[in-house]
């Protein structure tokens, strides 16, 4: 890199993968971790469903199917090609509708009781072939839920076109938003559920440590962030939710997306992974530094420390049994002059993507959400710090709340200013 040693930070050289730069990270989680996590979440799924007084759940959303059944088949493809689905009954068995051809993918998986071929009604697969396949699709799920209902033809729903609604609705089921019980069912994470989240964890700041180790003066913001995207792959990971690395004037209002930009020597990159790792739970982190490793500017030093102070101050309030309404008038309170490229948010919950609750930054916490936090959860606390003359710094990091308060998942460093 030729860049002086005295300047790079050994602190974050130490996350870089150890077992070789030709070689993935290899998982210590054992198969029995594995195992009663899964148990776990499909006993939760079905406990809550109980509490909502539905017969059943309907999911197409592959990151529910995954904590449902733990079942993976091309995720970001099938969120947007609805050609495969679960269902679970309350009472009764847990059946997996996969495409023909994958059915293999389903072996080993003790949470699916019944394996059938799926129905693709959607136009793409079927085209004009479309309504005849939503009468048979939604013929078997209307009977599968009398068979196994006793009765209840409530069924919770997660994402379909209005077409499954009113096809399902024809044949007398009742659609509940299936997204307030998956989302509060996953809230609550098992011990085993948080060792999975550990080492996605890992692997997310082994990934980090990859874009420091290259943040050098001509690399492009593009170049930078591949290099997530090759620990994660590499050592199980899925996906990357987002493209947010940027540097310099481009951190500058945030949500700009990586481009071919090259960083220059001494702009700050900022990044946030919203990185889907090895068994589908999200490591959900964000930093800043200098390109080329120098010394922050005052400017620079002036709006970290503000993004520290409000991480710091924020991550001191949660506890069990504190309400969000509560959180936020005791929140810091974001300085007139960053509020116009301030975070939308303070805080959310985090498991296998991003998930409820979302926590409005104060200005914004009129309309917000209520609730209380809850041991078991874990809890992302965010800041976002600019004004009109600065680069913005990005700070994020990751907490499990636990009966004495927090403890924090991730240990990547913070910078010294």
């Amino acid at each position: 890199m030729n860049v002086d040693p005295p300047f790079k930070d050994d602190r974050k050289l130490g996350y870089l993968n150890s077992e070789g730069a030709d070689r993935p990270l290899k998982s210590p989680v054992s198969q029995d971790v594995l195992e009663r996590a899964r148990a776990y979440r499909l006993a939760r799924l079905r406990t809550v469903l109980g509490e909502y007084d539905v017969a059943g759940l309907l999911l197409y959303d592959p990151v529910n199917i995954r904590y449902a059944v733990d079942c993976s088949n091309m995720g970001v493809w099938t969120a947007h090609n609805p050609m495969r689905y679960a269902m679970i009954l309350t009472g009764g068995p847990g059946i997996m509708f996969e495409f023909k051809g994958c059915e293999h993918l389903n072996d080993g998986l003790d949470g699916i009781d019944e394996l059938r071929n799926s129905i693709a009604w959607m136009f793409m697969a079927a085209g004009d072939k479309s309504h005849d396949r939503l009468n048979r699709w939604a013929d078997e799920i209307a009977q599968t839920l009398r068979e196994h209902g006793g009765g209840n033809l409530r069924l919770g729903v997660d994402r379909m076109e209005p077409e499954g609604v009113y096809a399902l609705q024809s044949r007398g089921i009742t659609i509940i938003d299936a997204g307030q019980i998956t989302e509060i069912a996953r809230a609550i994470k098992s011990a085993d559920e948080i060792e999975l989240m550990r080492w996605t964890i890992r692997v997310c700041e082994a990934g980090m440590a990859r874009i420091y180790d290259h943040s050098v003066p001509g690399a492009t913001e593009t170049e930078l962030w591949a290099h997530l995207h090759f620990e994660n792959a590499r050592s199980g990971g899925d996906w990357l939710e987002t493209k947010l690395l940027t540097c310099g004037p481009n951190t500058k209002p945030w949500y700009r997306e990586c481009s071919s930009r090259p960083c220059q020597k001494g702009e700050m990159i900022a990044f946030d992974t919203d990185m889907i790792g090895p068994y589908g739970y999200c490591a959900d982190l964000s930093r800043s530094w200098t390109c080329g490793y120098t010394p922050m500017n005052d400017e620079q030093r002036r709006i970290y420390s503000a993004a520290r102070d409000q991480i710091e101050h924020n991550l001191a309030l949660i506890e069990p049994g504190l309400s969000f309404a509560e959180f936020n008038a005791k929140s810091w309170q974001i300085p007139p002059a960053y509020q116009p490229y301030r975070y939308s948010l303070a805080a959310h919950g985090v498991g296998m993507a991003d998930e409820w609750p979302v926590i409005a930054l104060h200005p914004d916490f009129a309309d917000s959400q209520s609730g209380t936090f809850e041991a078991g959860q874990v809890i992302c606390v965010e800041s976002l710090i600019a004004d009109a003359h600065s680069e913005s710094v990005k700070l994020e990091t990751q907490v499990l709340i636990t009966h004495c308060g927090t403890e924090r998942l991730d240990s990547f460093p913070w910078e010294d200013v």
